[in-house]
This record gives structure tokens, sequence and C-alpha cells, in this order.
């Protein structure tokens, strides 16, 4: 599974003025539920809900929100690219900036863990995450995230 397949363009966010983890879940829920059609209430709250269970900050700024929402079609993504780190919980007790949220639908069990994993090699590639947080504009960060992995490898 590609980030591409998941990630639309208009799914990419630059977040200014973002002061916590709740503030950026009702963002992100936001935008979910006008790329799902979901309500924005649901998807926070099973945003929450997940995080309840362990923060799903990963280490070095990186955090990957997600949850299965019943119902839903397929695999979601969101990025979002803080102008300034928030306090995560995260794995490493560094603040976070750079967050990527997968939803996938209750029973897609392979299709999630496909997406998380693809997720989480690409972020913990150093040159991607440093093109990341050198750009602010969210159709080359796009561009980033959906380069083919030989090609974001070498950048």
């Amino acid at each position: 599974m590609e980030l591409a397949d998941i990630l639309a363009k208009h799914a990419v966010l630059t977040c200014t003025g973002v002061t916590n983890k709740r503030q950026l879940f009702e963002i992100l829920a936001q935008k979910a539920a006008e790329l799902t059609a979901f309500p924005k209430e649901e998807i926070l709250s099973t945003l929450t809900g997940r995080e309840e269970l362990g923060s799903t900050g990963l280490g070095n700024g990186i955090a990957i929100p997600h949850g299965k929402i019943k119902g839903l079609k397929g695999v979601t993504a969101a990025f979002a690219r803080l102008d300034q780190p928030i306090d995560f919980d995260a794995v490493d007790d560094q603040p976070v900036d750079l967050v990527v949220m997968l939803l996938a639908p209750v029973g897609a069990g392979a299709d999630h863990l496909k997406a998380l994993s693809r997720v989480a090699r690409l972020l913990r590639t150093e040159s991607v995450t440093d093109q990341l947080r050198r750009e602010t504009d969210p159709e080359r960060l796009h561009a980033i995230l959906t380069a083919p992995l030989e090609t974001t490898y070498a950048a």
C-alpha cells in the first residue's frame, strides 16, 4: 500500500497556532469528516479513544494517531505539519510536529497494519522528515509524502 493511494492532496494541512493534542485532533477529525462524510464527533472519539490506550507519538517529533471506524470504505489518511511542536506524550518525551492520521474500516486488519507500517517507515527516514520540516506548501508536502520509496530515500 502506497501513501498516494490513501492520502489526498487536500488532506495535507499546515497548522499554525496549534497548542495541544486535543486541538490537533479536532482539526484532524474535521478534515477526516470532510474526506469520509463520517461525523466529526465519531472520528474525534475514535482518535481520542485510541490515544487513551497509549500515545501514538513514535518519537523524533512524529505521531501517527489512528483508529478504526465501522462502515468506513477504506483506509484514509491526513497529514499535518505543525509550525510549533506540541507535547504528545511521545515515547521519547519530545514534542511532535509531523502527524499522519490513519483511519481504517473495522475488520481491515491487514490494510490498517500495512498503512501504519508504510507511514512509520517513511517518517523514520531522516531525509524525508528533514524535507517535511523545511516545506510549508501543502502540494509540495504531498509530493514528498507520496513519492515512491526509492525516490524518497534518495532525496
